[in-house]
């Protein structure tokens, strides 16, 4: 009954909503919980297209570790800003952005259902709340030489440069040098700070943010048995196949959970079963992190993925989100 009840009172909530802006779908959650299929679910159910939220996806030669539905996975769902960057290649926040918002009036004007899929809660918010975001292009050589002086004389050194200059993103890049090195590189060519330039826009679209959670050591289980798929499946040669083909250790993409914790294996300094472990380690704390994020987000409407027929409801909220848009 309590279940029943919340339920109404969630499609209480969608029928009072405004629906000035065109309609987007969000699916959001942690790692391994279930986004993928359900996005393809609801596409299915309601003339959607999945526009991909998960930075990892973006990238041409990363399938297995980063669990990328396959052609046949996708059902014939059109799916977009997936393998569009090559193993060595980077994006910026802006540019995802930029390439999101395109992708959504596309399927607009095609008369489609928006379904924004992803565990990357920076794009996901960065879409939904409309963050206003410095449009800088990189600077190869301005980067060169400031990983070049962190290499000599240390993060921190690069992280007190920063905080001379804009204390706010200082702060929240930490001792993250590729943050670092962007703000730097953002106050260097404009002259003014990184955190001053960033704010929230008014919300480009009328969202309906679902979030997929489940016990977490419940998910831990499915995490742990997915990567022992992976493996099986080929994770190993696909990462050394990448390397082969001369994608460097420090490419941003290789930072992913799956091929960073195996290089050592690769390298003779690590065991196989000791990398996997270190895999399972590291996606646990990761979704964690997920999780704690996402927290933050009072629009979201949370559906517990363990519990039965929460495919269902994920599918009624959408139908409600719709009808009471006139659609």
């Amino acid at each position: 009954m309590e279940a029943r009840n919340n339920q109404n009172a969630r499609l209480a909530n969608i029928a009072e909503r405004n629906f000035a802006r065109a309609p987007l779908v969000v699916i959001a959650g942690p790692t391994a919980v279930g986004k993928t299929s359900l996005g393809i679910d609801l596409a299915l159910a309601f003339r959607g297209e999945v526009v991909n939220a998960d930075s990892r996806y973006l990238y041409r030669g990363f399938d297995i570790g980063v669990a990328k539905p396959d052609i046949l996975e996708r059902r014939g769902v059109s799916h977009h800003l997936i393998d569009i960057l090559p193993p060595d290649g980077d994006m910026s926040l802006a540019r995802y952005q930029d390439l999101a918002y395109a992708a959504i009036a596309g399927i607009h004007g095609r008369g489609n259902l928006p379904i924004l899929v992803g565990g990357t809660p920076l794009y996901v918010n960065a879409i939904v709340e409309g963050w206003q975001i410095p449009r800088v292009p990189p600077n190869p050589a301005l980067r060169s030489a400031l990983e070049a002086e962190a290499a000599d004389a240390g993060v921190s050194a690069l992280a007190d440069r920063l905080r001379a200059v804009d204390s706010v993103a200082a702060e929240r890049s930490g001792t993250n040098l590729r943050r670092i090195i962007r703000a730097l590189e953002i106050f260097e060519t404009t002259g003014i700070p990184m955190s001053a330039q960033e704010g929230k826009g008014p919300p480009p679209y009328d969202a309906l943010e679902i979030g997929l959670r489940m016990p977490r050591e419940q998910l831990y289980q499915i995490i742990d048995a997915r990567v022992s798929e992976q493996i099986a499946r080929g994770l190993v040669e696909e990462l050394r196949a990448l390397r082969e083909g001369g994608v460097a250790d420090d490419a941003a993409a290789m930072s992913s959970l799956g091929y960073r914790q195996l290089l050592p294996y690769l390298e003779g300094a690590s065991s196989l079963d000791a990398a996997v472990e270190r895999i399972r380690h590291d996606t646990h704390r990761y979704v964690r992190h997920q999780e704690t994020w996402l927290r933050r987000n009072p629009r979201i409407v949370w559906i517990d993925a363990a519990s039965p027929g929460w495919r269902e409801e994920a599918a009624e909220l959408v139908r409600a989100f719709l009808a009471a848009r006139g659609r």
